[in-house]
């Protein structure tokens, strides 16, 4: 699974270049509820913390329960539950890390809040992704197929992206979300990243029929069954 928009931070845009040039293919998704929690050494009281520790997204949406606690210095790491893991391998007492409840059995530490997040609507989705070798197999257990993503370059030409909006539209593609992308090494030309969703697979399919010749490159990356939201 690969993280690839959170409803306060936006897109990851890093891993939508990792994604087109996996070589995977996206075969679902999944709208996680992120909760965020402040976990410590069972020693330790939310006195004792002097540092906190957390991915800097994670501290990013933790942002107001920080300001209430200026005295804590606020450490930038790689990973959220990475940070929890740190602290526990290494005992660093007065340390404190953001990461969700479920770390503190598996790295024996005790949760000293929960529910920190500044926006308790904080979403992030996540895009499950499948050696191609795997896709047929996997689409076995689920044949519904309502949502795609596709990537392409177009021409530097006036028009060029309207002309592919319009034809989605005419085949009533619903475009969920687009990103654009520069390519290195090419001045002023760019990737599209499109979610499309549709309720006709067979209409979908003559949208990319269509498009193809008005675009310089066109990839479909994954089609899948829309991801619903845990609550």
């Amino acid at each position: 699974m690969a993280a690839i928009e959170n409803t306060i931070a936006g897109s990851l845009l890093h891993n939508y270049e990792l994604l087109c040039d996996s070589g995977l293919t996206i075969v679902g998704e999944h709208k996680l509820r992120i909760s965020h929690s402040l976990l410590c050494l069972p020693d330790d009281n939310l006195e004792d913390i002097t540092e906190v520790h957390s991915h800097p997204v994670a501290l990013m949406q933790c942002r107001e329960f920080l300001a209430r606690h200026p005295r804590l210095k606020v450490m930038e790491g790689e990973d959220t539950a990475g940070s929890a893991e740190i602290i526990s391998r290494e005992q660093l007492r007065g340390q404190a890390a953001i990461c969700s409840k479920f770390a503190a059995p598996l790295y024996g530490m005790k949760v000293l809040e929960e529910g920190i997040e500044t926006n308790k609507h904080n979403f992030t989705r996540f895009l499950v992704v499948a050696d191609p070798w795997q896709v047929d197999e996997i689409r076995k257990q689920n044949t519904v197929l309502n949502k795609a993503n596709i990537v392409f370059t177009l021409p530097h030409s006036e028009g060029s992206l309207s002309q592919v909006l319009s034809i989605l539209s005419f085949y009533n593609i619903n475009l969920t979300k687009i990103q654009s992308l520069p390519i290195i090494g090419r001045e002023w030309e760019y990737q599209f990243y499109v979610d499309v969703a549709f309720n006709d697979y067979l209409r979908y399919k003559q949208s990319i029929t269509a498009i193809t010749p008005l675009t310089k490159e066109l990839k479909i990356l994954g089609e899948y069954a829309e991801g619903k939201s845990n609550v």
